[in-house]
C-alpha cells in the first residue's frame, strides 16, 4: 500500500500529515487513536450505530490490554461496514495489521469510508434544504447556478421560496422521464462503453491532472493578453473622459474568466456517444454559438508587414566589368600605377 495515497486521503478529509506511527501498527497508541478518530466521525455522520449511549465504536485505549481490546472493537467495526478487503475482515486480523503496510490497508478503508459518510450526510442536508438557503458560499452559489441552467434547459419555471431541494429534484426526474422517449434511439448511449479498473483510473486521473495543468497555463497566457490589450485602450486621450465608463464594461467580464477548468474525471462518465462526434466549426450548429455583430465588421487597408519570406526570391547576382563599376576604367587604373610609380 502507497503510503502517500493515504497521506493525501488523510490531508483532503482534514486530519493533517500522515504520522509515522501508521507503519507500526496497532502496537502504537498514536495509531489507535487515528483509527478512533475516523470512526468517531462515522458515528457521528450517521454510518455507524452505537450499541449503548456513550460507548465508542472503536477505541485507542491505554495499557496492557489496550491492543487487544483494540483489535477486538476493530473486528467488529470492518463487519459493520462490510469491509470487502478479505485479509483483514476474514482472516487474522491482529496479523495482517503487523505486516508491512498493514496499517495502511485499514487507514484507507477507513478514509474511503468517512468520505463515503460525509458525501451522504452532505446529500441528506442538500435534500431537506430550500434552494434558496444554499445561496451565500461559494459552493453553495455554484449549487444553485446549475440547477437554474437545469431548470432552464428542461423548461421549467423557477422554484418559489421554500422548495425543498428533493422537491426539486423529484420534478427533475419526472420531467427527464417524460423527455426520454423522445429522444432518438440511441442518444443516450455512454461514450464509456467499457468498465475500467483500479489502474486504469489512476491512468486517466493523471492525464486529467496533466490536462488540466496544461490548459490553466494556456488560458493565463491568453488572460494576460487580454489585460494588457485592455490597458492599451486606457493610454489614449479619448480614455480620460470615458475611462470609469470602459472599466464598468470590461471589469464584470473580466472577473467571470478564471484560468482554472471546470472539467473533471467525472465528465468522463457523464459524455454520452453524440460528443465524439466531428462538427465543422462552420457548420449552422456551430455557428449559433460564435456568430455576432463584430464578425460582420470588416477591416480596411492595411500596411503590410511582410513576415513571408517564402514569397519573396533571393536576387540573383550579375557579372559586371570593370570599366562599368563605378566609373573605373582604364583612366582610373593608369593614374594608380602612376602614383605606384611615384612611390
Amino acid at each position: 500500500m502507497d503510503g502517500a495515497t493515504v497521506a493525501g486521503d488523510l490531508l483532503t478529509l482534514g486530519y493533517g500529515a500522515l504520522p509515522e506511527a501508521a507503519f507500526r501498527g496497532p502496537a502504537c497508541a498514536d495509531f489507535r487513536a487515528l483509527c478512533a478518530r475516523l470512526a468517531a466521525e462515522m458515528t457521528a455522520l450517521g454510518a455507524l450505530e452505537l450499541r449503548e449511549e456513550g460507548t465508542a465504536v472503536l477505541g485507542a485505549g491505554h495499557g496492557p490490554d489496550a491492543e487487544e481490546e483494540f483489535l477486538r472493537q476493530l473486528t467488529g467495526l470492518l463487519r459493520a461496514l462490510h469491509c470487502p478487503d478479505r485479509a483483514l475482515c476474514g482472516g487474522d486480523c491482529a496479523t495482517v495489521l503487523r505486516e508491512p503496510g498493514g496499517g495502511l490497508r485499514l487507514l484507507r478503508f477507513l478514509c474511503s469510508e468517512l468520505q463515503a459518510a460525509r458525501l451522504l450526510h452532505l446529500r441528506l442536508q442538500l435534500h431537506a434544504m430550500p434552494v434558496q438557503s444554499l445561496e451565500g458560499t461559494k459552493e453553495g452559489n455554484g449549487v444553485v447556478q446549475e440547477l437554474m441552467l437545469t431548470l432552464q434547459a428542461l423548461g421549467l419555471p423557477r422554484p418559489v421560496r421554500g422548495t425543498l431541494a428533493s422537491q426539486l429534484l423529484r420534478e427533475f426526474h419526472e420531467k427527464i422521464s417524460e423527455l426520454l422517449p423522445s429522444l432518438p434511439p440511441e442518444s443516450m448511449q455512454p461514450l464509456l462503453s467499457s468498465p475500467l479498473g483500479a489502474s486504469q483510473w489512476e491512468v486517466l486521473e493523471t492525464l486529467s491532472q496533466s490536462l488540466t495543468e496544461q490548459y490553466c497555463c494556456r488560458r493565463c497566457l491568453l488572460l494576460k493578453r487580454l489585460d494588457l490589450t485592455t490597458s492599451a485602450f486606457h493610454w489614449g486621450d479619448r480614455a480620460e473622459a470615458r475611462g470609469e465608463a470602459m472599466k464598468a464594461v470590461l471589469f464584470p467580464i473580466r472577473g467571470l474568466l478564471t484560468p482554472e477548468s471546470n472539467v473533471s474525471v467525472a465528465h468522463v462518465l457523464a459524455a454520452r456517444a453524440d460528443l465524439s462526434r466531428l462538427v465543422p466549426a462552420t457548420s449552422v450548429a456551430s455557428r449559433r454559438g460564435t456568430s455576432c455583430a463584430i464578425n460582420k465588421v470588416l477591416m480596411g487597408d492595411v500596411p503590410d508587414r511582410g513576415g513571408r519570406p517564402d514569397e519573396l526570391e533571393a536576387p540573383m547576382p550579375t557579372w559586371r566589368s570593370r570599366r562599368e563599376d563605378g566609373g573605373r576604367g582604364k583612366a582610373g587604373q593608369q593614374r594608380w600605377g602612376r602614383r605606384k610609380k611615384k612611390k
